[in-house]
């Protein structure tokens, strides 16, 4: 498959689905679908650039789709203004070739985390606060969001970018970031089996740095790849 027949998914509009969906589409990408629930804030026109002043009260996928259409005419944008569910997220992925998560709530991240291992889609997470990003491909074989983090914070633990706030350009860091990981993803599909890449990126000093995660044995994404093999 070539990354022009790729139909790939990001799941969120703001400050990570904005760059990402722009780097996808000047890598050769022609089939995306936007989803999110959100309409543009004054607040978000700092790290979302493809929201402007007039957007404000614009559902977020459509001033994306808009806007991405018109400086990528041959790209198709499928723009949902819907909220991801744990009962939606499975058909999502099974309809996708790869997931992109611009999501900003934890919870949401699990969501799609667990998703990518039920369905085998592979989901390149990402997450931005702050000054700090992290990225990381969750393919079949390799380790999952629970391998990371093993159970979501309770509710209030981590705080949002729209309650702690985030450096802009960290932003169109990290959501680039998952579009060059996404890219890798389609083209090889390889993962080294039972490992996988954690991308920090730091915006206090520049630096990025790379940690290997291992699959856990008792994780569910572990029992997944075993249950495919038997």
């Amino acid at each position: 498959m070539t990354l022009a027949s790729a139909r790939i998914l990001v799941v969120g509009a703001g400050g990570l689905g904005c760059p990402a969906t722009l780097a996808l589409a000047r890598a050769g990408a022609r089939r995306l679908t936007v989803l999110d629930p959100d309409v543009v804030d004054l607040t978000n026109l700092h790290r979302q650039l493809w929201h402007r002043t007039p957007d404000i009260g614009r559902p977020k996928v459509d001033s994306l789709a808009e806007r991405l259409q018109a400086a990528f005419p041959s790209v198709q944008v499928d723009a949902q203004h819907l909220r991801l569910t744990e009962e939606t997220a499975d058909s999502l992925f099974a309809a996708h070739t790869l997931v992109v998560d611009g999501t900003d709530g934890v919870a949401t991240k699990f969501v799609l985390a667990d998703a990518a291992v039920r369905t085998g889609v592979p989901l390149v997470y990402g997450g931005v606060l702050r000054w700090s990003g992290q990225v990381m491909a969750l393919v079949r074989g390799g380790p999952c969001l629970r391998c990371l983090f093993e159970e979501p914070p309770e509710p209030g633990q981590v705080p949002t970018c729209a309650a702690a706030g985030v450096l802009g350009p960290v932003a169109g860091w990290v959501g680039g970031l998952q579009a060059q990981v996404a890219l890798e993803v389609l083209s090889t599909r390889e993962p080294r089996l039972g490992r996988g890449t954690l991308h920090v990126v730091d915006g206090r000093t520049l630096r990025w740095r790379r940690m290997e995660v291992r699959r856990r044995a008792d994780c569910a994404c572990a029992r997944a790849v075993s249950e495919v093999a038997a």
